[in-house]
């Protein structure tokens, strides 16, 4: 695996197919479905199938009593534009707490806080502090400092401090911009603030969104609760690590970039239910339980749910060898899938997650992963996954590869894919339209 040559996940993106603005109607989005062939042997293609609908039709074309899995990460006003009494502009953007570590409790936090930051201009910062004045939305002016406290590498720890009763957040909220991605080329707009969020997000903390989940309307969730769908939420803060591209000739030498994850104990329930497909399943799917089938499937909305949900195996695995670990411990690291045979099953790492959760007394698993999903990966939670169009290149692509071609380290069918978007005019990337993948 570690041998996957990226100039194998290249392919033609014109600009003109990036979309620099969302649609008006978040769900009159294309959605391209695809399903695998028959295996071999039957008589049939193995090719897969290509079917367009739009996303308001997701709910038509996922079975009923399926499990949906979102990521209800907020993306932060995150970008700082701190001017110099010369009159040059000093960019800190805040990529992860230092001080607290915890991000709500540094969102909270009044006075001071420290975050990892890149700082744009930063041969204009030669030494002191800068700061950065705003009208609060009370009508109370207050300035934000900030100084150096440290380097990390191509990042740096920036300390915050402030006067008055403002938390971190607040002031972020008034005096930061969003971030969105930089191949979108142009500067943020006051309807990003609206449109680069999911309707459904809720815990502060991504410098990117999420983008799948932006084609989702109530009236789309709505409608997958008709169907019988259970829909389940996690955190993943996307770092502006999702947009670093492979610039080794094979993914060994990538350096995969680390994120926190949240996931409320009641969903690893509900998943470890579903998946054994008991009758506590059927209580975790109310008030239509009665529609579970033996069709239904485990839907991960976005790559970020699929890492998440992928990572609790190997978590699980950690501590059904070592109960006693904990914290960064438990970190999912970018080889850990390949580096050795994990035979442990799904119900044991599960239910190992539980256990510690009891003992420890957590209502929620909370760490970091920095798993690497790549063609030879082992799936074994997601069936499908709701997916925008990704960069070519990319481990988002690569992502991709893994679920629809299984073993194959050059498989067809993200190619079949990517070009039967690209010859019936999707729009590619973050503000783009999606596909639902069904696994190989």
């Amino acid at each position: 695996m570690e041998a996957v040559l990226i100039d194998e996940y290249n392919y033609p993106l014109p600009d003109e197919r990036i979309a620099k603005y969302p649609l008006t109607q978040r769900d009159q989005s294309k959605l391209l479905v695809w399903r695998p062939g028959k295996s071999e042997g039957t008589g049939e293609s193995a090719d897969g199938s290509i079917d367009q609908y739009h996303f308001f039709n997701l709910s038509e074309q996922i079975p009923a009593g399926s499990m949906i899995v979102f990521n209800n990460t907020k993306v932060i006003q995150a970008r700082l534009h701190f001017r110099k009494p010369t009159g040059g502009v000093v960019e800190v953007f805040c990529l992860e707490p230092e001080s607290p570590k915890d991000y709500q409790l540094n969102f909270a936090s009044e006075g001071e806080c420290i975050w990892t930051c890149l700082v744009g201009n930063s041969k204009k910062w030669k030494e002191g502090s800068l700061s950065l004045s705003v009208t609060m939305p009370d009508g109370k002016a207050v300035t934000l400092c900030c100084e150096r406290a440290g380097e990390l590498g191509a990042s740096q720890k920036i300390r915050f401090y402030w006067e008055g009763k403002y938390s971190f957040a607040q002031l972020l909220d008034a005096m930061g911009e969003l971030p969105i991605p930089p191949y979108l080329n142009r500067e943020t707009e006051e309807s990003d603030k609206k449109t680069y969020q999911t309707v459904y997000s809720k815990i502060q903390g991504s410098v990117a969104a999420p983008t799948a989940g932006l084609h989702y309307t109530p009236e789309v969730l709505d409608a997958l609760v008709r169907n019988g769908c259970s829909l389940q939420y996690l955190t993943l803060h996307v770092g502006a690590g999702t947009f670093k591209p492979v610039k080794s000739e094979t993914i060994e030498g990538h350096d995969m970039h680390t994120e926190f994850i949240s996931v409320p104990r009641q969903v690893i329930e509900n998943i470890l239910a579903f998946k054994l497909g008991s009758s506590m399943s059927r209580e975790a799917n109310t008030p239509h339980s009665s529609l579970l089938t033996p069709h239904s499937l485990l839907i991960a909305t976005g790559t970020t749910s699929v890492r998440t949900l992928e990572s609790l195996y190997y978590i699980g695995e950690k501590l059904y060898e070592d109960p006693t670990l904990e914290g960064e411990e438990l970190i999912v690291h970018q080889w850990e899938p390949y580096d050795q045979p994990h035979t442990l099953s799904l119900e044991d790492a599960l239910q190992a997650i539980l256990t510690h959760l009891d003992q420890t007394h957590q209502d929620a698993l909370v760490t970091a992963t920095q798993i690497l999903i790549a063609p030879g990966f082992q799936f074994r939670l997601v069936d499908a996954i709701v997916t925008n169009f990704h960069m070519p290149q990319s481990t988002l692509l690569l992502l991709v590869s893994a679920f629809v071609d299984g073993d194959s380290l050059v498989g067809p069918n993200w190619h079949q894919i990517y070009e039967y978007a690209l010859g019936h005019d999707f729009r590619f990337l973050s503000y783009g339209d999606s596909s639902l993948l069904f696994r190989k």
